[in-house]
């Protein structure tokens, strides 16, 4: 008789919950009990969907005590008390921040909360004063020191982005909030803070010089995510039913996995993370999906992108030190440490003699998803129809239906915003490098800029379409260098039909005024 699998735990994110409903858990309690027993502030930066609610709740359950709810898992065998101790959780993640009032209403709500549990009587005006009493009469009245758990912290300042007079405010307020962490130290047990990002230089944490931040800390790596380990032992039968219904091996199917949701690294020289939200959906539907971004991507992303001019090629390979990505500060005109701590980059590569971080994309769910939400905002392809349109593409690609595919290619660059004729050349190249990217999942593409040129290049099994673009230049021009450059020889000994493309953009009217074909 077949085993019954337990249920997978989508979308739940409460630890109680979902073991007193027998949802499946991953036990990451072990390294839990590690941050526990070693310290007592800590801050955690991982991208949204990651587990971050999850762990916060378990933390919870762990310090009230409910040791019923840890049988059979690592920290049954490693902690002997199980103290019930005083807890103050507050969860920023669930309300929209968009005015003065917003964030305000939120922290009113829960200090209320927590004055009525203990008994406090109002003494003081300020959210930062009142929290410290609260912290003082949790103690007072339980005789155990606090534990503070905050989820979600930055979620107002990353809503603000854009609007530097709301995140000013939001930054005063929760700097003053978060203060009581270090004037109360006394009768804080823990205290674990959880966000995206991590604001830096006149941010929230600019005085908590007491918080430990574990988000590149190795030892505790994997404290959220999924493991390759895990994914083969706790997740295999459910890897075994997907492979089953997909109609692959189970080898096959572990190759899909790690290439759709894989390749997560926050620190160097550690083993790869999964998404969990992903990779429990894919096994919950047995089906490969693009889950991440189903539960949408923030606009803030895209808007900062623009706002810079930020030359979308170099993201595959950007290369920063650790104080870049350690930090985001509202006034930088670099827009790469938001875009790394949302995850939608990852650590590549880290040069220890320079001390530098290579970044990319963590795996093809991320880069396929990101370029896809990408192509509305840079182009006038709209999203119902992104999909249609890079299938003809590709299509008259493979066919080489060259009039047609150019004349597509054209309408990408079509109706480009007038006020973007002084950057006009970052914005070819950025819609360049979209529809290469896109078209790249289908047939090979390669897409590379430098001193000021674009190369592109397309192979499909008959064609190996060599591409070179003029800015105020002419289409014979563009051609001629593909010859004296030597453009074609990687693909000499192929076999296939090399055809060589030579296009200029004209300044006047925004788009290609014409090419030539070799």
């Amino acid at each position: 008789m077949e085993q019954k699998l337990q249920n997978l735990p989508i979308g739940i994110q409460n630890f109680e919950s979902l073991r007193n409903d027998g949802y499946l858990y991953i036990d990451k309690t072990g390294i839990m009990h590690q941050l526990v027993s070693t310290g007592r502030y800590y801050f955690l930066s991982r991208p949204r969907r990651f587990g971050k609610s999850m762990l916060i709740s378990t933390l919870r359950a762990y310090f009230e005590g409910k040791k019923e709810l840890f049988k059979g898992l690592a920290i049954e065998q490693l902690d002997t008390e199980w103290v019930k101790y005083p807890i103050l959780h507050l969860d920023l993640n669930t309300q929209k921040y968009d005015g003065l009032d917003s964030l305000n209403e939120r922290l009113e709500k829960s200090i209320r909360e927590w004055e009525e549990q203990y008994d406090c009587i109002a003494k003081y005006d300020s959210f930062g004063l009142r929290f410290e009493y609260v912290i003082q009469r949790a103690f007072e009245k339980t005789g155990q020191r606090v534990v503070i758990l905050v989820d979600e912290y930055d979620k107002p300042m990353l809503q603000a982005i854009g609007r530097e007079d709301l995140q000013n405010e939001y930054r005063a307020t929760l700097k003053g909030f978060y203060g009581a962490l270090k004037s109360m130290d006394a009768y804080i047990k823990f205290a674990m803070l959880t966000g995206v990002t991590k604001f830096g230089k006149v941010s929230v944490f600019s005085d908590l010089n007491n918080l430990d931040d574990i988000s590149m800390n190795k030892k505790y790596y994997n404290i959220c995510g999924i493991t390759e380990e895990e994914l083969q032992q706790a997740l295999r039968p459910y890897v075994e039913r997907l492979a089953e219904e997909q109609e692959l091996t189970v080898e096959e199917a572990y190759a899909q996995l790690k290439k759709q949701y894989d390749g997560y690294h926050f620190t160097y020289n550690v083993p790869g993370l999964y998404n969990p939200f992903s990779v429990l959906k894919a096994l919950n539907n047995m089906d490969f999906g693009s889950y991440w971004f189903e539960t949408g991507t923030p606009s803030y992303l895209v808007e900062l992108l623009k706002k810079h001019n930020y030359d979308l090629e170099r993201m595959s390979h950007e290369e920063v030190t650790a104080d870049v990505l350690n930090s985001v500060d509202i006034a930088s005109t670099n827009p790469i440490p938001v875009i790394f701590q949302s995850g939608y980059l990852t650590i590549k590569e880290y040069d220890k003699e320079f001390k530098l971080y290579k970044l990319g994309f963590p795996n093809s769910e991320v880069e396929e998803g990101f370029v896809n939400y990408l192509m509305p905002f840079y182009t006038p392809i709209k999203n119902s129809s992104t999909g249609f349109e890079i299938t003809n593409f590709v299509k008259e690609i493979r066919r080489g239906e060259i009039d047609a595919f150019m004349n597509r290619l054209k309408s990408f660059f079509a109706d480009t915003p007038y006020e973007l004729v002084k950057e006009l050349e970052n914005h070819y190249q950025n819609v360049l490098f979209i529809l290469c990217r896109l078209a790249g999942f289908h047939v090979k593409a390669e897409y590379h800029t430098s001193a000021g040129r674009i190369d592109m290049t397309m192979e499909t099994s008959d064609f190996c379409y060599v591409f070179e673009f003029k800015f105020e230049g002419s289409a014979e021009e563009a051609l001629q260098q593909i010859k004296d450059k030597h453009y074609t020889q990687p693909f000499e000994a192929s076999g296939k039909k090399i055809i060589c493309i030579g296009a200029n953009f004209k300044h006047e009217l925004r788009n290609i005024e014409r090419y030539v074909v070799e």
